[in-house]
């Protein structure tokens, strides 16, 4: 069992940066893929990067490529979502999740569990 906490979430500038982090409790958090998800207003909740348990595989979506950076810190069991260039299109209510196994899908149904959301807003 794995319960998640996200934080960081604010209100920022066009082109500013953001910090989220998801803080997980449970035994084998190291064992766990970490991902990052967010859903707009009237929208689908969509993938945005994920990371495997070593770090050693990422993936993004297209609309966050070179701009959103995934990262893990397994001994203080917490993943993280460096967002720069923030854009008014990236406001959504962004949700961690992970799931039990090694494999990085960007489905949101192949993720067991998930936070409660941290609401990102940028102003234009």
């Amino acid at each position: 069992q794995v319960q998640l906490v996200e934080s960081g979430g604010t209100l920022v500038h066009a082109g500013g940066s953001l910090r989220l982090s998801c803080a997980a409790s449970g035994r084998t958090f190291s064992n766990y893929v970490m991902g990052w998800f967010r859903q707009a207003p009237g929208k689908e909740r969509e993938f945005v990067a994920a990371i495997r348990w070593s770090g050693s595989s990422t993936a993004y979506a297209d609309s966050v490529k070179g701009r959103f950076t995934i990262a893990r810190d397994n001994a203080k069991r917490t993943a993280y979502l460096q967002m720069n260039s923030l854009k008014p299109e990236d406001t959504a209510v962004y949700y961690c999740a992970a799931r039990s196994d090694g494999y990085i899908y960007t489905q949101r149904h192949y993720y067991n569990y998930w936070g409660q959301g941290t609401q990102v807003t940028v102003s234009s």
